[in-house]
């Protein structure tokens, strides 16, 4: 949660810098003159820059809210299979001490399957777990890598948009 509101709070103060910070557009090899097209293609560049940039933050944010819950979720269902498996190795540890001095060496036996058979169901529940994890984290960065992309293509965009309007 602290690292979502990190996020949130520094997205705000870069949104607000980058709103504040003038566009400079580089010089051609002549003068070019602020004409109102040019000037209007400027403002729309600036708008549509902050509005991909806001974009692109807050699906960063809800992609790290969404590694975190995962991560959250994952840690319980561990916690939990590790908790079932123990309460099973409690009961089998329980039948061999009420087993009979006959029966001892035929409980004990079937304790340790116990115990391996409630080692490898907890197994099995942490690796699905870590797993739909780590499927998250990926799909988290491919979420980010493609609202990176289109920043960059917004950017791109409102740089010819501004480019064809010094040309008008």
């Amino acid at each position: 949660m602290n690292k979502l509101l990190a996020t949130l709070i520094a997205t705000l103060f870069a949104g607000a810098a980058f709103a504040q910070a003038p566009v400079t557009v580089a010089p051609a090899a002549s003068v070019t003159v602020a004409t109102p097209a040019v000037v209007k293609a400027e403002a729309k560049a600036d708008k549509s820059v902050a509005a991909a940039v806001k974009s692109e933050a807050k699906v960063d944010a809800k992609a790290d809210a969404k590694v975190e819950k995962s991560a959250m979720t994952s840690a319980e269902k561990k916690t939990a299979a590790h908790a079932k498996a123990d309460k099973a190795k409690a009961k089998a540890h329980a039948k061999v001490d009420k087993a009979d001095a006959d029966d001892k060496t035929k409980a004990m036996a079937s304790s340790d399957k116990a115990h391996a058979k409630a080692d490898a169901k907890a197994d099995k529940a942490v690796i699905k777990a870590d797993a739909k994890t780590d499927k998250v984290k990926v799909q988290a960065v491919a979420d980010k890598a493609v609202a990176k992309s289109e920043t960059a293509a917004v950017k791109a965009e409102t740089k010819a948009d501004v480019k064809a309007a010094t040309g008008k």
